[in-house]
């Protein structure tokens, strides 16, 4: 590999990938700077001053603000833990990465001031911009350990940045560290990551937290059109299978189905708008009954599949709404009138997922972000009744028979979600206009 490109130093044509200053051709934003496309200003309590950093510096994600805090403690065990909770990356180039069947080894540099070999990885808050050409491998402790280059002897996590941690590595300090990812069990899911120097208002803040659903589930950042959305490999081989997207014109097709609720289906769209045309008639909610023989008209002349299927929705329908009120998510005297948000969510994650995998290109992604808040705007009231379309159609497309432990674990994982989204003050939901 030719001088500046061993993974860490950035060469010619390179991203700043210490997540601090600029390479050569690529734009001069790092974690501190607004970019292009991103809003100035702090969601909620996003961004925090942090014990250990320099002063005046913030973190960009929880992450790093637990990152430094640890450090600050001086106990390594805890800097390990908080490793181990988290999605390290390497940086790669394209090209290796794309050959079948083989994993490039991890990169190393020369630490001037220790005269040490470190193998340099980054947190999700110091990813640096979008390359097409350079792209980031997600690595957990236990992968480092097991992996470890036979010469190196020093982690150097966010290294140049204002939340660099070095950590002593090699044979006996694999151990701890596959202690400490024992513990953890996989990088940390189900909490909501806000980046401060990304998008926090406005137009593309709006169409990125359409997406903060599945950011959540997943554990990563939900307002980032950037490097990486998970893992370059996995993220192309989420786009080949569910989505069937593997090239740009499949992406296109995509989007556009996704833009007519076609994920969602028409036969349980056409079991909400039954009823949602009867309330407009009686002028008050329907009663099951009623909502029963609605549906039982409008699909008196589909084929029998149909109908067994509208049936089943209607059940499912009932029982979830039901499920809501009881925990206080939803008014007793509300419903919901459309599955719409699964689709409109998962359109941005497909188009952060291009974006990755380098199907897209950030000024593209930006504008079709865009153009999800309008249909969005038209579909729901608010944020909340958003969320609660997206959890419904997320459990009614569930495989799993109601009242199964695979049901129940889905229920409450979505209605977590809901809850982390409508109640975090640092939620985009609570900070962003939906209107």
């Amino acid at each position: 590999m030719p001088p500046g490109h061993d993974g860490y130093g950035a060469g010619p044509g390179t991203p700043a990938h210490d997540g601090h200053g600029p390479g050569t051709g690529t734009p001069a934003h790092g974690w501190h700077g607004a970019g292009p496309g991103t809003a100035g200003g702090v969601l909620g309590v996003a961004a925090q001053k942090v014990v250990g950093a320099p002063q005046g510096h913030f973190a960009p994600t929880e992450v790093e603000r637990e990152l430094a805090a640890a450090s600050a403690g001086g106990d390594q065990d805890a800097v390990l833990d908080v490793l181990a909770r988290t999605r390290l990356y390497v940086l790669v180039p394209r090209m290796h990465a794309d050959v079948p069947d083989w994993t490039a080894p991890l990169p190393t540099f020369r630490d001037p001031a220790s005269r040490r070999t470190c193998v340099p990885v980054l947190t999700p808050g110091l990813l640096p911009p979008w390359h097409p050409e350079w792209v980031f491998r997600a690595v957990d402790l236990g992968e480092l350990a097991r992996s470890w280059p036979y010469d190196a002897r020093r982690l150097a996590v966010n290294h140049g940045t204002a939340f660099a941690v070095l950590l002593d590595a090699g044979p006996r300090r694999s151990k701890a560290w596959q202690r400490a990812d024992a513990r953890s069990g996989a990088a940390r899911e189900g909490r909501l990551l806000t980046d401060a120097a990304g998008p926090l208002h406005g137009p593309l803040a709006h169409g990125l937290a359409l997406g903060a659903h599945l950011a959540v589930n997943n554990g990563i950042v939900w307002n980032r059109l950037g490097a990486v959305y998970q893992d370059y490999a996995t993220d192309r081989a989420r786009l080949r299978s569910p989505w069937g997207v593997q090239h740009r014109a499949d992406l296109r097709d995509r989007l556009g189905s996704l833009m007519q609720y076609r994920l969602v289906g028409r036969v349980k769209e056409g079991v909400l708008r039954a009823r949602h045309t009867l309330a407009l008639r009686l002028e008050r909610p329907p009663t099951r009954a009623e909502w029963t023989e609605a549906v039982e008209r409008a699909f008196a002349a589909r084929d029998a599949g149909d109908r067994a299927e509208a049936h089943r929705a209607l059940h499912r329908f009932v029982r979830y709404e039901d499920r809501f009120r009881a925990d206080g998510v939803l008014a007793p005297d509300r419903r919901i009138d459309t599955l719409a948000a699964f689709d409109l969510g998962r359109a941005v994650n497909v188009l952060r997922l291009a974006l990755s995998a380098r199907l897209s290109d950030p000024l593209g992604a930006e504008q079709d972000v865009l153009r999800l808040s309008e249909p969005a705007r038209r579909a729901y009231s608010s944020w909340a009744d958003f969320s609660l379309g997206y959890a419904l159609a997320r459990l009614v497309h569930g495989d799993d028979a109601d009242g199964t432990p695979g049901e129940e674990s889905l229920y409450q994982q979505s209605l977590a979600q809901h809850r982390i989204l409508t109640q975090d003050p640092a939620s985009p939901y609570r900070n962003i206009p939906w209107s």
